[in-house]
């Protein structure tokens, strides 16, 4: 993953999900997360990408602040995630 520039994007397709501006807008308005729900307890993950994200968070800096940026958006229920 250290090749990888770490951006919302890329961050989507290391999920699997549609990487697209309009995806992620979606995903985001899709799946709002309440206050005391951490990111990475979110129901809507599945197994693999639950370790990708508590990895990315845990083990570097540029990745934990994209999927911080992703925890943000969810939390605010916006929509307003940026490729």
């Amino acid at each position: 993953m250290d090749t990888v520039h770490a951006s919302m994007t890329n961050l989507f397709l290391q999920l699997g999900l549609d990487a697209s501006p309009e995806g992620i807008k979606r995903f985001i308005a899709e799946h709002y997360l309440s206050p005391e729900v951490n990111i990475i307890d979110a129901p809507f993950w599945n197994d693999g990408q639950r370790q990708l994200l508590r990895e990315l968070l845990n083990n570097d800096a540029a990745w934990a602040l994209v999927v911080d940026q992703l925890n943000e958006s969810l939390h605010e229920g916006d929509g307003g995630g940026q490729p």
